[in-house]
């Protein structure tokens, strides 16, 4: 290699790493059913996801290649709606390196089970919080700032405030004739008050601040310092769940301590089957009212 090439490759390798962007996504996309449509249409979109979700620039800060948050978007083609329209599900999945460890933490597993969108095969991914026309790159979207939301709340308190509010502004600028043609945008969309109105709600919510607040010490406070000091860890991780169960409380039945169940809940059962048995006892109490299903589960913790 002359060293004029090894310069340029050098300052090269410097450069993409300052622009680093501040997630590291995967996309999959499943077609089990498919009638219609060349699988190869959705090969291609796979790519063009990936392409857009990673080299989009979502916040502020400066985030090192290393940095950048990991995550998955796993999309269940369910049915096709005429030529290019087609009505699916996707998974959503976030995680988050521990402190002195190679371990990382699931801090967001969710289903969204109202994902439909239309694509034409090569369309151009676009996206514009002020303008907003495209319910894929719109749903995506919202869930990259809602990762950034949770994922910057377990490194600072309330750190994510900013990209919770950059959520909410994506739902208000929804237009009228696509929330009522694509649903999980409005309140009422698909009862029970699970949809993505309900996940930004829940998490700007003054009664739930508490539980951002307990998000932070379970992993700054409590994960983080694991390797330190394991059972002063524990301790906190436990009081941090106390707290969620008392926001359960405030806010019964909200959706966001039931994503927290999804994502926490083998953690909690693999962490809890050391440590002090009364507080072992303890963890089983909290977790069974928070996730009453799956309470036999947690039993193994005391076993």
């Amino acid at each position: 290699m002359s060293k004029k090439l090894f310069v340029f490759f050098f300052f090269s390798l410097i450069f993409n790493a300052l622009q680093a962007q501040e997630i590291k996504a995967t996309v999959k996309i499943n077609t089990p059913q498919l009638q219609r449509t060349d699988r190869k249409v959705f090969d291609v979109l796979e790519n063009a996801l990936r392409e857009w979700l990673n080299n989009t620039k979502w916040a502020d800060d400066q985030f090192q290649p290393e940095e950048r948050i990991k995550c998955s978007f796993t999309i269940n083609i369910k049915t096709e709606v005429g030529d290019n329209g087609f009505d699916a599900e996707v998974a959503v999945q976030s995680t988050r390196p521990i402190f002195g460890s190679s371990y990382e933490t699931p801090v967001l597993s969710h289903m969204d089970k109202d994902f439909s969108f239309t694509y034409d095969f090569n369309q151009s991914l676009d996206f514009s919080r002020d303008n907003i026309d495209n319910n894929l790159t719109a749903v995506l979207a919202f869930y990259v700032y809602t990762i950034l939301g949770l994922d910057y709340d377990t490194f600072s308190q309330y750190g994510g405030d900013n990209y919770h509010l950059i959520a909410q502004q994506i739902i208000n600028n929804i237009p009228p004739a696509m929330a009522g043609r694509f649903k999980g945008w409005q309140a009422t969309d698909g009862g029970k008050n699970r949809n993505r109105f309900w996940i930004n709600e829940n998490l700007r919510s003054p009664r739930l601040k508490p539980y951002r607040a307990a998000m932070y010490n379970y992993h700054r406070n409590g994960l983080d310092l694991m390797g330190q000091n394991p059972e002063k860890s524990r301790g906190t991780i436990l009081a941090a769940m106390e707290e969620i169960e008392k926001s359960n409380t405030a806010y019964f039945n909200s959706m966001i301590v039931q994503m927290f169940t999804n994502a926490k809940r083998e953690e909690i059962i693999e962490m809890w089957k050391q440590g002090q048995k009364p507080q072992r006892e303890r963890v089983v109490q909290v977790m069974t009212k928070l996730d009453p299903g799956n309470t036999q589960r947690y039993l193994e913790i005391g076993s």
